[in-house]
C-alpha cells in the first residue's frame, strides 16, 4: 500500500512549531539550505545521541573521532573525488534551468511543470558536461591554485587517515571500528524534497576494519544491526526495506552493497537513508600509495601484516530526522470533536519535549505548584510548562510536536499531591502522586 504524501503538511508544521526555517529567510532564503529550530535540534541530537550509544558507548570495539572538515587536498586525489565525484549536468539556454543529465526524467520544466526539460517547445538544452560535487575554497591569504582545498563531501576520508592513529594510541585490535558524526558539503545539481537532499548535511559514519576472509560474514552481521536501529527508533516495518546495490550500481571497489531505505510517501517513495557497504582494502590501500605511508595492521598473535577490508555503516542524519517525521505525521478524529487533531507519534526516547506540564488554572496555588513539578522535572527530562488557552488547545499544542505525557495540575492537585499524566497516543489519563511522577515518565521513556 503507497503512502500518503505529507510532505506540504510536514514543512509548515516545521516551520510553525519551531522544529526547521529555511536557511536566510529574511534575505529570501537559500537554495536548499536549512536551519534546526529549538526543537527540530533536539530531535535531531536525540538521534544523534542513540547512533552514538548503539555505536560508540555500548561498545568496546569501537572507538569515536571528529576529524576536521578541511583536509589535506590529496585526500580526495586518493579517495577518487577529484576525479570521479562528478554528475553529468545540463543547462536549458531558455529559463536559464540546471538539470541533472541522467535524471531529467525525476525533473519538471519551469516553464511547463507538467513536461520534462527538454519537451516543452522553448527548451534549449546544452550538450550534458561534467559536474565536480564537491565545493572549493582556499586556504592561505591567497587565492590561487596551490591553495585550494575542499569542504568535504563525505566524513569516511577522516576516519580512514587516521586508522593507524586510533588503532595503535586505543590499543585496538582487528576487527574494531571508528565511528565520527559530522558535516558533509556536496554542491547538488537538483537538491530538494526539504531536506531530504541537501548541500550542507550531517553524516553518521562507522568504518569497521576487519582481516580479509571475514569481510562478508561481517558485512550480514552490520547490516542486521543496523536495520534493527532503525525499527528501535521507531521507524514503521512495512516503510523499511533493503535494496541491493546491481552489478551496474555497486561502486568499482565494492564487494556488496545494501541501503536502509525509507517510503517516505508520494512520489518520493522508498529512497536511502542509510548505507551498509563492504569497501573492500581500496580506501586504505589508496590513502597508503597516495601518502607513502604504510597503513597496514600486525596481528601480533599469528604474526602477520594485513591491509585490513572495511565494512561501513553510512546514515543521514537529516534523512533520518526527516523519516522519523514522515513516520510520525498523522491526523485523527477524536470523539465528541469536529476538528480532529494532528499528531507527531515520536518514538517517546526522541521526542523533543518528553512532558508538558499544565497548571488548569492560574489561580489557588496551581501555577506554582507546576513550577515546582517542572524544576523537579527538567534535570532528568527535557519539559515544557504551558499556563495559556484552554487544557483542549494546549493538548493539541503538545500533540503537534510530538510530546509523549501532559501533566494536568488542578484542584484536587494542592490537596493530596496528585497529577493528571495524559499519554498522547491513547489519550488515557491516569492519577500518579507527584513523589511518584519522575519514576513513572522514566519508566515510559526508556527504549
Amino acid at each position: 500500500m503507497s503512502q500518503p504524501d505529507v510532505m506540504d503538511k510536514l514543512v509548515s508544521l516545521c516551520k510553525r512549531r519551531g522544529f526547521i526555517f529555511q536557511s536566510s529567510e529574511i534575505y529570501g532564503g537559500a537554495g536548499s539550505v536549512w536551519d534546526y529550530g529549538p526543537l527540530g535540534v533536539e530531535l535531531k541530537r536525540q538521534i544523534k545521541d542513540r547512533w552514538w550509544n548503539a555505536m560508540v558507548r555500548s561498545r568496546d570495539d569501537i572507538e569515536g573521532l571528529d576529524a576536521a572538515i578541511l583536509m589535506h587536498p590529496r585526500t580526495w586525489e586518493a579517495s577518487g573525488h577529484v576525479a570521479g565525484f562528478v554528475d553529468p549536468l545540463v543547462d536549458c539556454k531558455a529559463c536559464k534551468g540546471r538539470f541533472r543529465a541522467d535524471k531529467l526524467e525525476d525533473a519538471r520544466c519551469p516553464q511547463k511543470p507538467s513536461k520534462q526539460p527538454g519537451q516543452h517547445d522553448t527548451c534549449q538544452l546544452t550538450e550534458a558536461r561534467q559536474f565536480n560535487l564537491m565545493f572549493k575554497t582556499h586556504m592561505g591569504a591567497l587565492e590561487e591554485s596551490a591553495s585550494v582545498v575542499y569542504l568535504r563531501p563525505e566524513t569516511a576520508q577522516g576516519i580512514f587517515v587516521n586508522f593507524l592513529n586510533v588503532q595503535q594510541s586505543m590499543r585496538q585490535k582487528v576487527p574494531f571500528g571508528i565511528a565520527q558524526i559530522g558535516k558533509a558539503f556536496r554542491n547538488e545539481i537538483t537538491p530538494g524534497n526539504f531536506i531530504f537532499r541537501t548541500r550542507e548535511f550531517e553524516q553518521m559514519e562507522m568504518q569497521f576494519f576487519v582481516e580479509p576472509g571475514t569481510d562478508m560474514e561481517w558485512f550480514e552481521t552490520w547490516k542486521a544491526l543496523r536495520m534493527q536501529w532503525h525499527l528501535d527508533l521507531g521507524l514503521s516495518p512495512d516503510r523499511l526495506r533493503f535494496h541491493q546495490h546491481s552489478a551496474t550500481e555497486l561502486a568499482h571497489y565494492a564487494r556488496a552493497a545494501f541501503d536502509v531505505t525509507f517510503d517516505f510517501g508520494g512520489t518520493l517513495g522508498f529512497q536511502e537513508i542509510e548505507g551498509v557497504h563492504n569497501r573492500s582494502d581500496f580506501d586504505l590501500t589508496q590513502h597508503q600509495q597516495y601518502s607513502s605511508k604504510k597503513l597496514e595492521y600486525f596481528d601480533q598473535v599469528n604474526n602477520k601484516r594485513y591491509v585490513p577490508y572495511v565494512i561501513e555503516t553510512s546514515v543521514g542524519a537529516d534523512r533520518v530526522t526527516l523519516a522519523a517525521l514522515v513516520n510520525a505525521y498523522r491526523e485523527e478524529a477524536v470523539a465528541g470533536e469536529d476538528e480532529g487533531r494532528v499528531v507527531l507519534g515520536l518514538h517517546p526516547s526522541i521526542a523533543p519535549i518528553k512532558a508538558a506540564i499544565f497548571p488548569l488554572t492560574k489561580k489557588d496555588g496551581q501555577p506554582e505548584m507546576a513550577r515546582r513539578i517542572v524544576d523537579d522535572l527538567r534535570g532528568s527530562f527535557a519539559v515544557d510548562y504551558d499556563e495559556t488557552g484552554s487544557i483542549g488547545k494546549r493538548y493539541r499544542r503538545q500533540d503537534e510536536v510530538g510530546t509523549p505525557f501532559c501533566v494536568t495540575i488542578d484542584g484536587q492537585s494542592t490537596g493530596d499531591q496528585t497529577v493528571t499524566v495524559r499519554d498522547r497516543d491513547t489519550l488515557a489519563q491516569e492519577r500518579i502522586a507527584v513523589g511518584q511522577l519522575k519514576g513513572y515518565l522514566a519508566g515510559k521513556l526508556v527504549g
